[in-house]
């Protein structure tokens, strides 16, 4: 290894489905070491994860850095938002933790937004209306099928706030991980009393809120990693809010980010407060705001689609008039939570490619159609598109993307945004600059632009009219099929 500029810093991204650390020069941005190791997902009806396993793929992805890792004067955790993690008295998990992409808590999002005033209530007071994916409908959740778990519980935290717990000892979060809890009002920056009493749940088993730049604690004696005792933890913060610092966004720029969920998102220096629920008034990680609209079904459901008819996932073939709603999962935009995939259109010369560039048509096109609401009124929306995520090197969605959009689309060269981010977030504590300058100066968007093309308005139309004629397919229950 080569000697750094500056000090080393550690950003983590404890992801669905990995943990991945990177060691980096505070001064220079440069990747010195990196690690990763894989966590398991429950499939069937729920998505369930041991956290347990989070702290040994931590250790693992820290192991494979070798000594770069030991010298790291500070560390940030960015991690997979939502997730319901519960805790007992030792500190040990009650159950395994349920993950963002967990849809069993849709009746009691429902139930939830009816119960405390509505739509409209629901965004004024937390900038998002809730559904399956939020915190507080998981907790709800598991008080009516595991009431045992619930008496068990003596902390609730987020998954980043469970790894950052157990370098430091205590118990903290940050405001752009927790405003996707649904318990946290955007309006006060505080938990909120209401939603928190409907629910039974105590607020003395949440984590303190750490604001953006405060210390949340050093590295306590007793862990497994290769950090020195004291080594500064900084706040860290969920997985679009990292992104947000490790590409040093700027208010009004637009990201698409591609991932096993596909994200809309830009910097706002307005609290959103959408009350249809497609854009979430998420806080971002350095005081102002990230609304966001999120999908379901992006990378993992179009690979599926792929292994299904036994083609790469780069295999399409142009077509017009078959259309393939990608549902794997449910959907949260649109809100579909009982959803499955949908195939219309079918014919005797339609190919598998066709089939396959179907998938991809109908992943972009949920996603596009948040970006309006996503960007505030000074968005500049012929600036490119940030193309983020595993997909975003995919050629096929690379294509996709810009002739759904009409736009430019810009495909930053920098890796594990996530990770960058908190490194970002983790070098402004020794610094005293916000994470995102700290990006900036690290250059972390650079990359190709590939030029605008013609909007495709045809498949759009196409694919929106039939998502409006199968609303009613699409809206039921499983029981009812």
């Amino acid at each position: 290894m080569s000697a750094a500029e500056g000090p080393l810093v550690v950003g983590v991204d404890t992801s669905t489905q990995s943990t991945k650390a990177l060691v980096v020069d505070a001064s220079t941005g440069r990747v010195v070491a990196s690690g990763q190791a894989p966590h398991t997902v429950s499939s069937g009806a729920g998505r369930e994860s041991d956290p347990r396993q989070w702290w040994d793929a931590l250790c693992e992805a820290l192991r494979q850095c070798g000594d770069a890792a030991r010298e790291a004067a500070a560390v940030s955790i960015g991690g997979q938002q939502h997730g319901l993690v519960t805790l007992d008295a030792r500190g040990e998990p009650v159950r395994p933790a349920l993950l963002w992409n967990d849809v069993r808590s849709a009746p009691q999002a429902s139930r939830l937004v009816e119960e405390l005033g509505g739509p409209k209530a629901w965004a004024e007071r937390t900038g998002s209306v809730p559904g399956p994916s939020f915190t507080v409908t998981k907790w709800a959740w598991l008080a009516e099928n595991e009431p045992e778990a619930i008496r068990a519980t003596a902390a609730v935290r987020l998954p980043h706030d469970y790894l950052t717990e157990r370098l430091t000892g205590q118990g903290t979060t940050d405001r752009g991980d927790v405003s996707g809890t649904g318990w946290w009002a955007s309006a006060t920056e505080a938990y909120d009393e209401e939603t928190l009493a409907h629910v039974g749940l105590d607020p003395a088993l949440l984590p303190r809120v750490v604001r953006p730049g405060e210390v949340a604690g050093t590295v306590r004696d007793s862990h497994d990693l290769p950090f020195s005792k004291g080594t500064l933890v900084a706040p860290g913060t969920g997985d679009n809010a990292a992104a947000a610092l490790g590409l040093g966004l700027r208010p009004g720029t637009p990201v698409l980010s591609l991932g096993t969920s596909g994200t809309v998102y830009a910097v706002s220096k307005r609290r959103p407060a959408d009350p249809t629920g497609t854009v979430a008034g998420f806080a971002d990680a350095h005081g102002d705001w990230l609304p966001l609209a999120c999908t379901l079904n992006c990378t993992l459901a179009v690979d599926k689609v792929a292994a299904l008819l036994g083609l790469d996932r780069e295999a399409v073939e142009p077509g017009a008039g078959v259309t393939l709603l990608p549902y794997l999962d449910g959907e949260r935009t649109p809100a579909l939570p009982h959803a499955s995939g949908l195939l219309h259109g079918l014919r005797h010369d339609t190919t598998a490619g066709q089939l396959l560039q179907a998938a991809y048509d109908g992943a972009v096109h949920s996603l596009l159609g948040a970006l309006d609401l996503v960007l505030d009124e000074e968005a500049d929306r012929s600036a490119p598109l940030l193309l983020i995520g595993g997909g975003a090197r995919g050629t096929a969605w690379q294509q996709t993307v810009r002739r759904l959009s009409g736009r430019p689309v810009q495909v930053p060269e920098a890796k594990e945004l996530v990770a960058l981010g908190a490194a970002a977030q983790a070098a402004g504590l020794l610094t005293g600059e916000d994470p995102a300058a700290v990006a900036r100066r690290w250059d972390t968007a650079r990359g190709p632009v590939l030029d605008a093309v013609e909007r495709d308005e045809e498949t759009l139309g196409r694919i929106a009219g039939v998502l409006s004629d199968a609303a009613p397919l699409l809206e039921r229950a499983p029981g009812l099929r």
